[in-house]
């Protein structure tokens, strides 16, 4: 079933690498145009997980080309409201419209009790996974809403913004909150005919959780855990023997929720989850 976002138009964060060069890959392949931001940069100083760079956007950039789709992108934070209203704008003159919002960036962590938490990680995480989502939907939706033709914004949660885990404590109030934007968004702007519906995914294949912070915070156990290791402890969390999912199962749900296919869907927690929040 091919084009099944044809002459479609999708903003996407986080979009240089990860989930979010997939999302954005997976919806070109199926005819959507897309606007893609990411910061390109360091979060902060001495961070656990390499940044993304403008050579990771450039691999996007080729492979959304390569689909024979446009695609405009920008260097900018979503913790910036106004870069990133500049960014949707600018895309939205060049490509013409917008259908699709998927608020993907966002970063990880763990190791500590939340009583024990440094305020600043605390605000960081908020500041990015919780008001970047917002800032996000914020900027782009009134391009949505002017189109007069509905549309669809994606949220990516987490299982974490199901259930709790311990030592995540910023992270897994940040994925809650995410849940409650999403469900808050559904209400505002149903009568616009704009849907609104969360992504759950556990363990991911990407450079946030492939990463020596991570297998070490898995294998507490282990001086030099790697993934095989890290795969050993992952996969308690499933119901389905696996550690991780790739990033592509996760864009075929974001696909899902912003085609047609899924017209009446709205205010959904969609897991991909190999059965995590069973247990």
């Amino acid at each position: 079933m091919a084009g099944r976002v044809e002459g479609k138009v999708a903003f996407v964060t986080g979009a240089a690498r990860g989930q979010g060069r997939s999302h954005a890959v997976r919806l070109a392949q199926e005819g959507a145009d897309i606007i893609a931001l990411d910061i390109c940069g360091p979060i902060r100083d001495n961070a656990l997980i390499e940044p993304a760079t403008p050579e990771d956007m450039a691999e996007t950039v080729e492979a959304v080309k390569g689909l024979n789709r446009r695609i405009v992108t920008v260097q900018a934070d979503v913790r910036d409201f106004d870069a990133v209203k500049s960014a949707v704008d600018d895309g939205v003159a060049q490509l013409g419209r917008l259908d699709i919002i998927v608020a993907n960036a966002g970063i990880g962590t763990g190791g500590t009790p939340l009583h024990q938490t440094d305020e600043f990680d605390w605000q960081e995480m908020q500041d990015i996974n919780l008001s970047g989502v917002w800032k996000t939907v914020k900027a782009a939706v009134p391009h949505i809403i002017e189109g007069g033709q509905g549309g669809s914004i994606i949220l990516t949660s987490s299982v974490g913004g199901l259930k709790a885990y311990p030592n995540t404590g910023p992270y897994i109030a940040a994925k809650h909150g995410v849940v409650g934007l999403m469900r808050s968004f559904a209400v505002e702007l149903g009568e616009h005919f704009i849907r609104v519906n969360t992504v759950h995914p556990t363990n991911v294949n990407t450079p946030m959780f492939m990463n020596e912070g991570a297998m070490k915070m898995f294998r507490p156990d282990l001086e030099n855990p790697g993934p095989d290791d890290l795969k050993v402890a992952a996969q308690f969390m499933h119901v389905l023997p696996i550690g991780w999912v790739e990033p592509e199962d996760i864009s075929n749900a974001v696909l899902f929720l912003a085609s047609d296919e899924s017209r009446y869907v709205t205010g959904l927690t969609l897991t991909v989850d190999a059965g995590s929040t069973l247990k």
